[in-house]
């Protein structure tokens, strides 16, 4: 009887679950929190450290903590973009900010020697920074076998050393504080492999490895830890992608048909994952949210060959 009435919870639990990755663009938690949780505007008067900021998800991001009234640092290669969005970051905030409370700050984070001189012009500037939003980073679009061995080490340095290193920066502002939240964009192929993307899917199962070890040592810290785990986006990230070829860029585009995800969706989102201190959240339209599930939790069915599957791939380079 005992075991019967466990079964049948289990089934049930499984079922509800099945039913409410159909509903929400992010996993189950991320649906409820997003309707139900803290709202970004909890975090007024917070400084938030983004990198990437002038484009895409970062750029999006921003959008939506100036919304809250969330002060921010602003970091990218690109002054006159990242002078754009400070402006639109002030249209957004509709007053809650001012034109001090957004701090621009060109910066290439692939030179690491400059971070602990960036992030401390931050303090000065703001007096402490709350969060840390590690965002900066690149796709790729290439074949496993002939991809080169120098791209696999360019994509490590940008999307994992840099991170860790500037987080490292970061630590020693939030040790001493006694406070602090790193949040470091992935992707749902952090979590399943993704085709044609091998050097992007390792770098990103680096960070989840890195991270939720940081985790695990700041849990009686007050030090918070965030991995948001975005699927297909609609930026411009395929036009900056590594290839298989050092130095080459894919230079693609994406397409209205294509199955992704609003950049301010996914901006939205995050806001939510960092006000609410969730662990790691993902996001995508469906049925990327669904298939990271299954992949995870019942591998067994992920594991079925293709051959013997009747649905169609949704993981290929096209979806990406």
């Amino acid at each position: 009887m005992f075991f019967t009435v466990i079964g049948i919870g289990v089934f049930a639990y499984s079922c509800f679950y099945l039913v409410a990755t159909t509903l929400f663009d992010c996993d189950v938690l991320m649906g409820f929190l997003d309707k139900f949780g803290k709202s970004p505007r909890r975090l007024k008067g917070k400084v938030a450290f983004i990198t990437g900021a002038s484009s895409g998800i970062g750029e999006h991001t921003a959008y939506a903590l100036a919304k809250a009234g969330v002060k921010l640092v602003l970091t990218a290669r690109r002054n006159q973009e990242l002078q754009r969005v400070k402006h639109q970051c002030l249209a957004f905030a509709e007053g809650l900010l001012e034109e001090n409370d957004i701090l621009v700050i060109p910066m290439d984070v692939l030179d690491m020697t400059s971070h602990k001189a960036h992030f401390q012009h931050a303090i000065r500037h703001f007096g402490q920074v709350d969060i840390l939003i590690n965002n900066a980073g690149r796709s790729q679009r290439a074949i496993w076998d002939t991809t080169e061995l120098s791209v696999d080490k360019q994509m490590f340095e940008l999307n994992v050393f840099a991170v860790i290193n500037l987080t490292r920066v970061a630590l020693e502002h939030f040790n001493m504080r006694g406070e602090g939240h790193v949040a470091v964009v992935s992707s749902l192929a952090g979590k399943i492999g993704a085709p044609y993307s091998g050097a992007y899917t390792g770098a990103k199962h680096a960070i989840h490895g890195y991270f939720d070890s940081l985790r695990i040592e700041k849990m009686e810290k007050n030090i918070h830890v965030t991995i948001l785990c975005p699927g297909p986006v609609f930026t411009n990230f395929l036009a900056e992608a590594f290839t298989d070829k050092a130095g080459e860029k894919l230079q693609g585009v994406t397409t209205p048909t294509d199955r992704r995800m609003t950049a301010e969706r996914c901006g939205h989102l995050n806001a939510v994952a960092i006000v609410n201190k969730v662990r790691e959240a993902w996001m995508g339209p469906f049925p990327f949210v669904v298939i990271t599930y299954v992949s995870v939790y019942c591998p067994i069915f992920s594991n079925i060959p293709r051959s013997q599957r009747r649905e169609p791939m949704v993981m290929g380079p096209s979806f990406l």
